[in-house]
């Protein structure tokens, strides 16, 4: 999928994520936030001045967070972001309570609505986990001029092709037919297995 379908599938398939950031003594936070909008560059949601997680997005634009959809376990897609949010104010506040009406019961009127102001994460990087697939389907994603990076388990030159790290994985995403053996990065669930029986070190964990 392209970036901006990841980011449709946060706001309209799961929209209620549990975000992480830091309070002042460096120690992490977690709270619930709808994620209301996004757009090829980002993804918006609101909060109020007097909360505690808007003082913390001001002393820490860094910002992490977790968004999952499923009945269990093995029918879950779970998306993970981290990145930067920044406050662009309540310019866009009338079109959020457009999309998202269910708030006018939270805040009824201008008056309680007085407070509320708008951010967006404007970069970031990201990681797709579905579960539901067999073998598992894994993706990464960025935005915002985020650069993504690479991470899991790689095979290097010093593979000699015994097929060992084959027989320990659990996804069976590990191609045998090439020398060195190639892991398929879109199917791995990163569980090492292949790096703890390597007789050669062959695989490297980036």
């Amino acid at each position: 999928m392209r970036t901006i379908e990841y980011l449709k599938y946060i706001v309209e398939e799961i929209h209620s994520t549990v975000f992480a950031t830091v309070d002042q003594e460096g120690r992490p936070v977690t709270c619930a936030i709808d994620l209301m909008d996004y757009d090829e560059n980002g993804l918006y949601f609101l909060t109020a001045k007097g909360k505690n997680f808007y003082d913390r997005l001001k002393r820490n634009e860094s910002i992490a967070f977790t968004a999952m959809k499923g009945n269990d376990t093995l029918s879950c897609v779970a998306l993970s972001v981290q990145g930067r949010a920044k406050e662009i104010g309540p310019e866009m506040l009338p079109g959020l309570f457009a999309k998202n009406s269910y708030m006018e019961k939270i805040y009824p009127d201008e008056a309680s609505r007085s407070g509320l102001t708008v951010f967006k994460i404007c970069e970031g990087t990201g990681e797709w986990f579905d579960l539901s697939k067999h073998p598992i389907e894994r993706a990464a994603f960025s935005f915002g001029g985020a650069q993504e990076k690479a991470s899991g388990y790689f095979v290097t030159g010093k593979c000699i092709g015994c097929k060992l790290c084959y027989s320990k994985c659990s996804q069976k995403c590990i191609d045998i037919t090439k020398k060195p053996v190639v892991i398929e990065q879109e199917h791995c669930l990163h569980c090492g297995n292949c790096f703890e029986i390597c007789p050669t070190r062959a695989v490297e964990r980036r």
